[in-house]
Parts: C-alpha cells; sequence; structure tokens
C-alpha cells in the first residue's frame, strides 16, 4: 500500500504543478474576458454575439481550424523562444529580427541555389538545407547578442531592439534590391517564389495547414526534454536563476549565456524559414510584423513553459483568426482583439492582482526576466 502511494506521488506532483502552474493564466483570461465584455456592451455591442463570433471564426470550421493551426504554427516557435531566454534569464526582444533574418536566408536558399549549382536538388535535400540556414543565421543573430551580454555586459534587451532595427532595415534594403523578384508583374518588395522541392506540403487537400505545425508541437515537446532532462537545460535554468551561484558550481556562464541566445535566436529563425517554406513560398516585406513581439506576450502567458507556450500560442492564434468574423457579425473594430490581448498580459503579468481577487496564494518562483545592465 505504502509503494502504491509512493509511485503515484510522482505522477500527483506532476498534475499539481500543472494545476498550480495554469490556474493564474486561466482566471487571467476569464478575468480579461469579462472585462472586454463589459466594453463591448459599453461601446454598444453584443458581447455574447461578439465571442461567438470570435470561436467560429477560430474553430467553427475545418477551414477555421487549419487557419488557426496557421496562425499558431510561428506563434509557438516564436513562443519557445522567448521562453527559453526567460529560463535561462535574458528578455529576448530580438524575436522579430531574428525571424526575419531566418525568413529571408530560408528564402535565399529556396530560390537562388538551383539557379546557382545549375540543376534542380531533390526535396529531401533542398527544404531541410532552407529550413536549417534559416535556423542558424537565425542563432547567429541573437548570438551577437548573447555574446556581447557575456563579455561587455551589454543589456540584451537594448541590444535585441537595435539589432531588430538593423535586421528589419537590412531586409527592406534586400527585398527592394537585389533580391527583389524581377518579374515584370510585380511591383512590391518580396522574393522570387522558391522551387517545389523547397515546399512543405500541406497535410490535408484543400487546406493550407501543412506540416510545419507538427514539427512546431514536436520542437515544444523537444524544448521541454532539453530544458528538464539534459545537463544543457539544467545549465540554463541554473544561470537564469542565480548567475552567481551558477558560477561558484562550475558551470561557465559566460557560455551558457551565449548559447542561450542562439537557441533562442534558432527557433526564432526556424519561424521565419517555416513560414517561408510552408505557406508564403517567398518571403515578403512586413509579413512577420508582430510576430516577435506577440510572441513575449505568448511566453508570459504560458509561464513560460513549452507546453503552456502552445496553448497560449493557440489563444492568440484564435483570436487573431476569428477577428474578422467578429467584426463582421458585429460590425465592432478589430482593434478590440488586441485590446483583449493586451488586458489579458495586463493581469497575467500583473498576477497579483488574479491573486487578490481569486484569493489565491502565491506559490513557486518567479521566472527571472532580466537582471540588469551587467548582470
Amino acid at each position: 500500500m505504502q509503494t502504491e502511494k509512493q509511485s503515484n506521488s510522482p505522477i500527483k506532483q506532476i498534475l499539481q504543478s500543472i494545476s498550480d502552474a495554469s490556474l493564474v493564466p486561466f482566471l487571467a483570461i476569464l478575468t480579461a474576458v469579462v472585462l472586454g465584455g463589459l466594453i463591448i456592451k459599453f461601446v454598444g455591442g453584443d458581447p455574447l454575439l461578439a465571442y461567438k463570433g470570435l470561436i467560429q471564426g477560430s474553430f467553427g470550421t475545418k477551414k477555421a481550424l487549419s487557419e488557426t493551426a496557421i496562425w499558431a504554427t510561428p506563434y509557438i516557435f516564436a513562443g519557445l523562444a522567448v521562453a527559453l531566454a526567460f529560463k535561462g534569464g535574458l528578455f529576448n526582444i530580438g524575436a522579430e529580427g531574428q525571424l526575419a533574418v531566418g525568413a529571408v536566408f530560408s528564402s535565399l536558399i529556396g530560390y537562388a541555389l538551383p539557379e546557382w549549382l545549375g540543376y534542380d536538388l531533390p526535396v529531401y535535400i533542398h527544404l531541410p538545407l532552407a529550413i536549417i540556414v534559416g535556423m542558424l543565421m537565425g542563432g547567429i543573430w541573437a548570438g551577437i547578442v548573447g555574446a556581447l551580454k557575456a563579455y561587455t555586459g551589454g543589456h540584451e534587451v537594448i541590444n535585441t531592439i537595435m539589432m531588430n532595427y538593423i535586421a528589419l532595415n537590412t531586409t527592406s534594403f534586400l527585398l527592394n534590391g537585389i533580391m527583389k523578384d524581377k518579374s515584370p508583374t510585380n511591383v512590391i518588395a518580396r522574393t522570387p517564389l522558391i522551387a517545389e522541392s523547397a515546399r512543405i506540403a500541406p497535410i490535408f487537400e484543400g487546406l493550407r495547414v501543412h506540416w510545419g505545425f507538427v514539427l512546431a508541437l514536436f520542437v515544444a515537446l523537444f524544448i521541454w526534454w532539453l530544458l528538464n532532462k539534459t545537463t544543457l537545460g539544467f545549465e540554463i535554468r541554473t544561470v537564469g536563476l542565480n548567475p552567481d551561484a551558477a558560477q561558484y558550481a562550475g558551470i561557465n556562464v559566460k557560455r551558457t549565456i551565449i548559447v542561450t541566445m542562439m537557441l533562442s535566436g534558432v527557433l526564432a529563425g526556424l519561424a521565419g524559414a517555416i513560414e517561408v517554406t510552408g505557406l508564403n513560398y517567398r518571403h515578403e516585406l512586413g509579413f512577420s510584423i508582430g510576430y516577435g513581439f506577440d510572441a513575449i506576450a505568448i511566453a508570459l502567458l504560458g509561464k513560460s513553459h513549452p507546453l503552456g507556450v502552445v496553448l497560449s500560442a493557440f489563444l492568440f492564434a484564435a483570436m487573431r483568426n476569428g477577428a474578422t468574423r467578429m467584426q463582421f457579425l458585429t460590425q465592432l473594430p478589430v482593434d478590440l482583439i488586441s485590446m483583449l490581448q493586451a488586458l489579458i498580459l495586463l493581469f497575467v503579468a500583473a498576477d497579483a492582482i488574479v491573486r487578490y481577487i481569486y484569493r489565491i496564494k502565491s506559490k513557486g518562483d518567479r521566472v527571472v526576466l532580466t537582471r540588469g545592465w551587467g548582470g
């Protein structure tokens, strides 16, 4: 009997941990939905009809489900990128730029490599190569910030913001210049279409959801395994909690900071590469605006846990995808969705408010987001 209780104890602990971690975000979402409904009512709308339209537009049909999954895919990758950095005590605001760098280099390999080589590549070589190059370039872009943080004490928040400007403006220069589609019918800043051999196939015929969505779920599982079951993951979490104690324990703090930022950039670059190879089949200026910044909210809402990131990515994707249907039914502005997202983030970030409202005692450690200049 005692042995049975002991064997069930870890399972109960895991379930209790999941329950404790998800309670406050769930109540934050509920509170934001109620408050959002009051605001909708105040401006003359019907809250029930608005939320009905939101649900219908997100999950009401096969096409709606497919489009929600499409929105969720880059959100999962980018959210994992920010969450991984959070676990290491780093605040990566540069996912937007890292995603753009990954996308532009993935598209370059996708359309230009066959021309450089003079022959077509098989899909099992061309597609992985396009994705891997996008990942590597995102990792290198973030690794620069990690090196500056490790060796000079330069704050990653400031540096990632500046790197965003460099990445986005450089991308604009390339897409308006040497990488621009030279087709006579093209008048916007975008690359030529990538080759068929560099494209991810759709999962279902007639729907746009592709295998990149399945990859995103596997990557989330892999990040959970990396953080919780490997030596590197232990080092990342230890440095994130207390770099001085980590150094005293023999962990190479500088190397861990650089590796953490590079892995974060790899995930953001993967988001851009998958958007190019699985959905757009080219890189177009402005296609990813907002992904990297939404990823910060997604990581916060998910409490930097890979499973939480997946769930919060679906929530944000559903709100983005269902906004049009909500607007159609109620004639309310789509900006209300952004307001709802802001309310959710407000209550999640200021969880003391939620705990006070619902009389919940604080449990567990807080995620270290940043340790200050030179920290």
